[in-house]
């Protein structure tokens, strides 16, 4: 264990009990949200990551959207695969650039 009070590696570990990581959760509130993770299955655990990953593709999305307003769905795409993988990555990949004036 170490001095942080997590197990495993530390790329890896989690802090337990676990803390709070929303300033206006009870302790109580905390408890219990953990105690249903603690008992879901891998089958649901994983499917909740899946779902979030969803919403915040979509999230991300909707917010390039708004920034670029006459950007096509490719171009939103594109855009996002900038902000995950980087400019450079994206260019060699996908041979796309955002106009310099506006970034990604």
């Amino acid at each position: 264990m170490s001095s942080s009070g997590s197990t495993g590696a530390p790329y890896c570990s989690v802090p337990h009990p676990p803390r709070s990581i929303s300033a206006d959760t009870t302790s109580d509130a905390d408890a219990v949200r953990f105690e249903r993770y603690a008992r879901m299955s891998p089958a649901e655990k994983a499917a909740r990551v899946v779902d979030l990953t969803r919403v915040a593709c979509t999230l991300a999305v909707e917010g390039l959207r708004a920034r670029h307003p006459g950007a096509d769905e490719r171009e939103l795409l594109l855009r996002l695969a900038v902000l995950r993988l980087g400019p450079d990555t994206v260019s060699r990949a996908y041979g796309w650039r955002a106009p310099p004036q506006d970034g990604a």
